[in-house]
């Protein structure tokens, strides 16, 4: 299923994504005793993040149970604040400590990046039930160029399916070297959930709803399993009907 969102801008569609974080990991820990889900970087992203993080009471018995990734990171130093985990990390000092929340290698704390897939890639394998959707909720932004993750349009990293967790080199978007889950991976969701705030995506939330191929927008590319969902301000969905 398919669900569309117009909302008045980037601010409605972070507190969105963070109630969306909010009420997955509530119901997910009811129904199967714990919750999955794969967090965003960007500004909505982080904002939202940082929202969601704001309303815990207790986070490390709200986090009980609860497992936090990431579809990608750039391969730069820990402290680096352009990392995509260090909105959480900024919010709940010692997050870095806590075994649910699955940080991606840095390049300060793995051998090479390669190593640094590598071990996401196993620590994903060790948290799989076979048979069972991943992730409960995944959440990706979208690039002007309609990428997601560090998987971009044309790129060699694209079509890289010889794991759940690549190696992304030469990005067209700085920094160069990044990790980020395959397509595979990311489609392995119950729900999918796309943020996207801005003029400048307008195009392509609008080739991605005409029909795009994979090649051109890999938004395309990536479909939950129960649910499809966009959160769109009203620049970033202006040219849909």
């Amino acid at each position: 299923m398919t669900e569309v969102r117009r909302l008045a801008d980037a601010a409605a569609v972070a507190s969105a994504a963070a109630d969306l974080i909010r009420t997955t990991i509530t119901s997910a820990k009811e129904e199967r005793g714990r919750a999955s889900v794969v967090l965003t970087g960007g500004g909505v992203g982080t904002r939202s993040v940082t929202e969601w993080a704001a309303g815990l009471v207790d986070p490390a018995e709200d986090l009980a149970d609860v497992h936090l990734w990431w579809g990608d990171e750039r391969f730069v130093p820990s402290s680096d604040p352009e990392r995509n985990d260090a909105a959480l990390l900024d919010a709940l000092p010692g997050a870095a400590e806590v075994p649910s929340i699955h940080r991606m290698a840095a390049l300060d704390d793995a051998a090479d990046a390669a190593a640094g897939a590598a071990a996401y890639a196993a620590e994903l394998d060790a948290f799989a039930a076979a048979g069972e959707p991943l992730f409960d909720l995944l959440l990706l932004g979208v690039g002007p160029d309609g990428h997601v993750a560090s998987l971009f349009p044309h790129h060699p990293g694209l079509a890289d399916r010889s794991s759940s967790v690549v190696v992304v080199r030469d990005s067209p978007k700085p920094p160069p070297t990044r990790l980020s889950m395959s397509i595979d991976t990311l489609n392995r969701a119950r729900q999918v959930w796309f943020l996207v705030a801005g003029a400048d995506k307008a195009e392509a939330v609008a080739s991605a709803f005409g029909g795009a191929g994979y090649s051109d927008i890999p938004a395309t590319g990536v479909q939950g399993r129960e649910i499809t969902g966009w959160l769109l301000d009203e620049a970033a969905g202006a040219s849909l009907p």
